[in-house]
């Protein structure tokens, strides 16, 4: 019986690619998106939980596993009458597979592929449903991403969903699966959170119906769809699940396993997010403990990192410098005085002394962060660079130098704007800048910045987080400097209904909102 897996790709692997499924259907590789930063008091949110390699959300890499380095043959006319040739849908596919990798273009690719889900669609016995189309939309599909045209990848794996009947057995099971995580992958590119972690949950739901709940490929799906949770903020949902993928490695992996490491990185995570410092901190310290064991070197140093994120939460400082440079030295020895890693913790630095007054310290490992940075090792992710510039701009607001923290985000933007997947990640950047905005007195930008963050929000599914009901009510405050009333109150009063449902009415959010829709009625008459 063919298994239902899910494919976690290396951390490291290169930005979106062409993954075509092989001679019958597989789980696809999945698209990279960044966490959403968590709720905060404000939209100039703060630092966000402490990175985690193994548990970040997995890189698509190309499938070569049996990819021929040479040239397709030539077949330049193919007549749509002969499609109904049983023989020529294997051979398009085939066709497509060899154009792929022999690094020809996707475009060619994409056209042998879709006449071979004509041609099997053409060849399909009547009531019979056709594993051969369901996989070659799955090809086809995966080329529109390759192409950038996430749009039009959505209605052909909504159609490959529908030609596999799991009750027929493994192999549609399998088919079933693939076809809705490839599409949850999709919506995720698009932005669109809330439909991506509806597609991973029928796919676990039919993984779990194939293969029983408590199979290890059940718990890496598990894990992803608690990864696609926290990035929409749904920490509960995520905590369930995770601890769902721990018990499940209990049973099937050895102690202090890589998989249950995974785990409690990510379980430290949503804990770290919650509030939940110190179960955070014994979630790392047993993480750190099985990579040690495993002889995971840049792994324990990531988790150091993460381990002084919690004890800076704690104000246990010390401790805290301690990790870092424990972090900072392996990071230099292992990848070089100017990799981003070692810029990152540059930045940890920074934060935690400026908490402690040593303010020309924290200046000073900005620089050093920035000058990386500035010149980045190659290989390096412009969102990793986006995300290091986005927190030093924090830093510089607390230096009440709002000018250069605006400079920071904008770079940040910059670098982001026309990467898929990161929707939510660019609304947070716009969110602060509105704030910064504001600060400077610049309304109307603040304003627009706040509206095309909302925008963006609404639209990847975070409608009812409490960030959004933050960042409503801050453009609400920018509307009231524009005296455009009306509008305030339309956004204080929506926002009052998110923190109420997810705060609660006497959270300080909840309760500044209910301040400033009063003086907004006061205003109005009403």
């Amino acid at each position: 019986m063919p298994g239902i897996v899910s494919v976690k790709t290396p951390p490291d692997a290169p930005p979106l690619r062409i993954s075509v499924p092989e001679e019958s259907p597989h789980t696809p590789i999945r698209p990279e998106t960044i966490r959403s930063e968590p709720k905060s008091n404000s939209p100039a949110t703060r630092r966000p939980p402490s990175p985690s390699p193994s548990t970040s959300r997995a890189k698509p890499s190309p499938d070569r596993g049996s990819a021929k380095k040479k040239s397709p043959p030539e077949k330049n006319l193919i007549n749509e009458s002969s499609l109904d040739n049983p023989d020529l849908g294997p051979f398009l596919l085939k066709l497509a597979r060899d154009t792929i990798a022999s690094g020809e273009g996707p475009s060619k690719a994409l056209d042998y592929a879709l006449r071979a889900s004509k041609s099997f669609e053409k060849c399909a016995v009547d009531g019979e449903p056709s594993l051969d189309l369901a996989m070659s939309l799955h090809v086809v599909a995966a080329i529109y991403c390759s192409l950038g045209k996430f749009e039009e990848a959505v209605p052909v794996l909504e159609r490959a969903i529908k030609v596999p009947e799991v009750v027929r057995g493994a192999d549609h099971a399998l088919a079933s699966f693939s076809g809705y995580m490839q599409l949850g992958d999709t919506h995720s590119m698009l932005g669109q959170l809330d439909r991506s972690i509806e597609c991973y949950k029928e796919g676990l739901k039919i993984q779990m119906e194939a293969l029983g709940d408590n199979d290890p490929r059940v718990a890496e799906t598990c894990r992803y769809l608690a990864e696609a949770h926290v990035q929409a903020m749904q920490f509960d949902d995520a905590d369930n699940l995770c601890k769902k993928t721990l018990e499940i490695h209990r049973v099937h992996s050895p102690p202090a396993s890589l998989e249950e490491a995974a785990d409690r990185r990510l379980m430290a995570l949503i804990c770290e997010a919650k509030g939940d410092y110190e179960s955070a901190l014994e979630h790392l310290v047993l993480a750190s403990m099985a990579m040690i064991a495993n002889g995971q070197e840049n792994e324990v140093a990531a988790i150091d990192v993460s381990i002084g994120n919690i004890y800076s939460s704690l104000t246990r400082f010390d401790e805290a410098v301690f990790s870092y440079q424990k972090a900072l030295t392996v990071f230099k020895s292992s990848k070089g005085d100017n990799h981003p890693l070692v810029a990152s913790v540059f930045v940890r630095l920074a934060d935690l002394y400026y908490k402690t007054g040593k303010l020309r310290e924290s200046r000073s490992y900005c620089e050093n962060a920035l000058r990386i940075y500035a010149k980045p090792v190659p290989g390096t992710g412009a969102e990793e660079i986006a995300s290091g510039m986005t927190e030093i701009s924090a830093i510089y607001e607390l230096f009440n130098e709002p000018e250069e923290a605006l400079k920071l985000l904008q770079k940040a933007m910059k670098l982001l704007e026309d990467k898929p997947g990161q929707h939510s990640t660019v609304a947070g950047i716009e969110a602060r800048m509105g704030v910064m905005f504001y600060m400077v007195g610049r309304y109307e930008e603040s304003r627009s910045s706040f509206e095309s963050a909302v925008a963006k929000l609404r639209a990847s599914g975070e409608r009812k987080s409490a960030f959004f009901g933050v960042v409503l009510n801050q453009m609400g405050l920018a509307s009231v400097q524009l005296f455009k009333i009306d509008e305030a109150a339309e956004l204080f009063e929506e926002a009052r209904e998110i923190l109420e449902q997810e705060c609660g009415p006497c959270h300080q959010d909840t309760l500044g909102v209910y301040s400033n829709l009063a003086a907004t009625y006061d205003a109005m008459g009403r």
